[in-house]
């Protein structure tokens, strides 16, 4: 037999990976051709930033492995999104900047996803998503820490 708060558990649990499920597959059928969630993400972060970050600063952002990251860089500067150089302190590093064409394509992006944002936004309220935003940003906060990050 469970627990009141391990149901509790379970459900908020449930409806986020759900939610998350269905936000991602809705999000990428309208993101422009060939761009995937991973490619706007990076593009985002990259254009909020307006600095160079590393490929390893980008993976601990996004919480993925070096090689993943490592794929989703080579596959944004193959389509001309973002530039890789050398670091010039230190050789054995890279630095990734998003390019002019990746800021187009995350513009693009943007306005691709912004009216499916909007609806959900509308449909819910903007007063209950205010409540909800910081929930949901302690959540994410309290699993930052448990990861040490």
């Amino acid at each position: 037999m469970t627990s009141p708060r391990s149901d509790l558990a379970n459900a908020l649990f449930s409806e986020l990976l759900m939610a998350d499920q269905l936000a991602r597959n809705r999000l990428s059928k309208v993101l422009p051709k060939g761009m995937e969630l991973s490619h706007f993400g990076v593009l985002n972060l990259l254009a909020r930033q307006q600095v160079e970050l590393s490929p390893a600063d980008l993976a601990r952002a996004f919480h993925v492995t070096r090689g993943a990251m490592t794929n989703t860089l080579n596959k944004l500067e193959w389509a001309g999104y973002v530039h890789i150089r050398p670091d010039w302190d230190d050789a054995r590093r890279k630095m990734v900047a998003i390019s002019p064409a990746g800021r187009a394509a995350r513009d693009a992006a943007l306005a691709a996803i912004t009216p499916l944002i909007d609806d959900a936004v509308r449909s819910l309220g903007e007063a209950r998503v205010r409540q909800t935003i910081p929930v949901l940003r302690s959540l994410r906060q309290s699993f930052v820490k448990d990861e040490g990050l």
